[in-house]
């Protein structure tokens, strides 16, 4: 090679090719992610440590159980525990075919771009409004225009309003990522809309859709403001499988967030609330667990 088709020493790639001050640079910056990551890393490590710390001495069967009795001096969650379950599996039936249907339907149906436009702005508004706004406007549609009183039916509807604009922007982005190919391949093969949407597009987004299903799910399992205004504080156990469904639009109870704000706030016990607190991490964890599992097998298939 002559002289004049050499590259310029600048233009070779390889790391040798940097000049000193690239160099230092790139290492400054390297550094930099790498001591961000360990800062963030080593917060969690020792958020978790600590609330494992405070909350495992006080773990006992009894108290996971147990409904607590001033009487027979019991401190159990057991109620809140089972509230928490009732409240998660009611907000989900209901917020996932609402929130799937109107991302698809935004994504491959609605023509009038500004409708749509404007319903992605109002989502994304509503997903950062204060949860205590929608527990004021749970109260005020719930629990007294409907009568459905501080129950558990009442605090599971107003969580669906509120996790609505999480489950529906979280789908429609993944619905756009499907590469068009995808669906004009199949509807070129024969396929009905809905057919394509069913067969291809939806398998191709699980992931996004899983994701929208833990968020609605995290924030279900750490709200308070909201439960506390259209559930109640009641320590009491529901027997719903001997009363069947109708309890459940009339029973009113605690959840765990409700119960660790009784315990750290009202009563000022903080070794039960990080007990508490440890039940709620292990119930999360579980159920994004079994999320992500489900999600990975609905993809397979």
């Amino acid at each position: 090679m002559t002289g004049k088709n050499k590259p310029h020493p600048e233009q070779r790639g390889g790391a040798g090719s940097l000049s000193a001050s690239r160099k230092v640079y790139n290492v400054g910056m390297r550094a930099l992610i790498y001591a961000a990551a360990a800062i963030v890393v080593a917060l969690l490590i020792f958020l978790l440590g600590y609330i494992l710390y405070r909350g495992l001495p006080n773990l006992t069967p009894e108290f996971l159980t147990s409904e607590e009795s001033v009487v027979k001096d019991i401190q159990g969650i057991g109620p809140a525990i089972l509230n928490t379950l009732y409240v998660i599996i009611a907000t989900l039936i209901v917020v996932l075919p609402l929130g799937v249907g109107a991302a698809i339907y935004l994504t491959e149906y609605a023509s009038n771009r500004r409708l749509v436009a404007a319903i992605e702005f109002a989502t994304e508004t509503l997903a950062g409004i204060p949860s205590i706004i929608y527990a004021l406007v749970g109260v005020l549609i719930f629990a007294e225009s409907l009568r459905l009183g501080k129950t558990l039916i009442a605090g599971a509807l107003t969580l669906v309003i509120m996790t609505l604009p999480t489950v529906i922007r979280t789908t429609q982005e993944s619905l756009k990522t499907v590469p068009q190919s995808y669906r004009e391949g199949s509807l070129g093969l024969g396929s009905g809309k809905w057919h394509m949407i069913r067969t291809v597009v939806l398998p191709s987004s699980i992931d996004g859709i899983v994701t929208g299903c833990i968020l609605a799910i995290g924030r279900i399992v750490g709200e308070s403001a909201v439960l506390l205004y259209t559930v109640g504080m009641s320590m009491s156990m529901q027997d719903f499988f001997r009363n069947g469904l109708e309890s459940f639009f009339s029973a009113s109870g605690s959840t765990l967030s409700v119960a660790l704000y009784v315990y750290a706030k009202v009563r000022a016990d903080f070794d039960l609330a990080f007990s508490v607190a440890v039940v709620l991490i292990v119930i999360t964890l579980v159920i994004n667990l079994a999320a992500s599992l489900a999600g990975k097998k609905l993809k397979k298939s």
